[in-house]
């Protein structure tokens, strides 16, 4: 009998989607899911290195899971792994390091490797290569998504952008796509286990098809994947501007079954700052994607990210962020201070920000988010939406997310992953309370070719 394994995933929807692939590739193989680390024999952490404090993560939590379970064999992947394996070795518990190149084949190193007897001194074993030959994805199949109600299917990964700031094109290496059978073949089968809403994600989905021979646009997918018998909604996970084409919009605008929930990387409001990023617009033309996403779609939930204290940032860049994402009708914003990544051409910049200034940049940008996300909010107070419910959370809380993802909470107890129609009694914290409604009826859909 195969020992039990646990997966902690740190990052984006991407490496959640890889982790639930992992999770598959366990059970395919005879372990047993352990759904409290301390009580597993094999901890895999599915690491994240978008930011110095990411990294910093991984290593505590690495620590601990030794610390509080030493007789596990722990394996670090990801993309901490990737960038940086021989760090990640000299931590004590470490059995092996498994970059992104060979994650596909954790499984495998797993049952071939004896289990670890390292001392302090050792180096954990390392796998990993660089992506240069690296041109077509692994197809990870509609693996365990845990606990998930809404599981997210990776539908293309690595990136060709050459952002001054970051580190993910190294370390997930070059765009690419899974050719649209695999994917529609997974959304089929998550829809045939019952689940209600999936989630495409990747690195920069914008780009999905063009890697393919012939190619096959995001907008085409989207619209296959929406006519999946039994399938009530399929989200779209962050896309680039420039990559959001005005069919996906309209597609949106539609079809009921795709949520109307865009959320779109700025990075800066300073049009200074998008040049020394290589962003490949202006805020002028990104504003006009916004507004037309507003006027298309006027209960869309519109989210952006934001870079804040990149170097060379002045207190005016700032002030033009301010002003700009004042301007726009988004309703929440990622705020994270600039990280310095190494390997990256921002890192070699001069006129770095200094912390304590990034810090109250963050600061203000994140009133300006919660004032916008409760503005947002209040406009659905007395109004009937269409909640997919998540059950319990960790805090204890019954939850549910509306198709403009609108956190909803009930009183009482729900059942996970049911499509109710509920209306909104008041407001929380972080959403909107209501209680339990009637179960939805299968939403309409346009005729879409695809």
């Amino acid at each position: 009998m195969n020992p039990s394994f646990h997966v902690f995933s740190f990052g984006c929807r991407t490496n959640q989607s890889d982790s639930a692939a992992i999770r598959r590739d366990f059970l395919g193989r005879g372990y047993r899911e352990a759904w409290d680390w301390r009580t597993a024999g094999v901890i895999v952490v599915n690491s994240c290195t978008v930011t110095h404090r990411s990294d910093q993560q991984v290593r505590q939590l690495v620590r601990r899971f030794h610390r509080e379970n030493g007789a596990a064999r722990i394996l670090v992947t990801g993309c901490y792994a990737q960038r940086d394996p021989e760090s990640l070795s000299r931590i004590p518990g470490v059995e092996a390091v498994i970059g992104n190149t060979h994650k596909s084949d954790l499984v495998g190193i797993v049952d071939t490797t004896a289990a670890s007897t390292l001392t302090a001194d050792e180096l954990a074993d390392v796998y990993r290569q660089e992506f240069v030959k690296v041109r077509t994805m692994e197809d990870p199949a509609a693996g365990s998504p845990g606990r998930r109600v809404r599981p997210f299917v990776k539908i293309q990964d690595g990136c060709d952008a050459k952002c001054t700031y970051c580190i993910i094109p190294l370390v997930r290496g070059p765009g690419r796509s899974l050719p649209p059978e695999q994917v529609l073949a997974q959304v089929r089968e998550l829809a045939r286990r019952g689940f209600q809403e999936v989630v495409l994600t990747g690195i920069h989905i914008g780009t999905y098809g063009m890697h393919l021979k012939p190619r096959y646009p995001l907008d085409r997918l989207l619209a296959a994947v929406a006519e999946t018998p039994g399938l009530a909604r399929v989200r779209l996970s962050s896309i680039e501007p420039m990559a959001l084409s005005r069919r996906v919009i309209e597609l949106a605008a539609g079809n009921d079954k795709i949520c109307p929930h865009f959320h779109i990387c700025l990075q800066s409001g300073s049009n200074r700052i998008l040049r020394k990023m290589l962003r490949p617009y202006d805020t002028s033309r990104f504003g006009e994607i916004v507004q037309e996403i507003r006027a298309r779609l006027p209960q869309a939930s519109i989210g952006t990210d934001l870079v804040v204290g990149f170097p060379g940032e002045t207190a005016r860049n700032h002030l033009e962020t301010v002003r700009f994402v004042q301007a726009m009708p988004f309703t929440y914003l990622h705020v994270f201070p600039y990280s310095d990544r190494p390997g990256t051409r921002a890192s070699a910049m001069r006129s770095k920000v200094d912390p304590r200034v990034r810090r109250q940049r963050c600061w203000e940008l994140r009133q300006i988010s919660a004032a916008k996300n409760r503005a947002f909010r209040r406009r659905f107070i007395g109004r009937k939406l269409p909640v997919l419910t998540l059950g319990e959370t960790a805090s204890g809380r019954w939850e549910g997310i509306s198709a403009n993802y609108i956190k909803v909470r009930f009183p009482v107890p729900v059942a996970p992953n049911r499509m109710v129609r509920v209306e909104a009694v008041g407001e929380t914290e972080d959403g909107l309370a209501a209680n339990p409604g009637p179960a939805v009826q299968p939403s309409r859909t346009t005729q879409a070719t695809a």
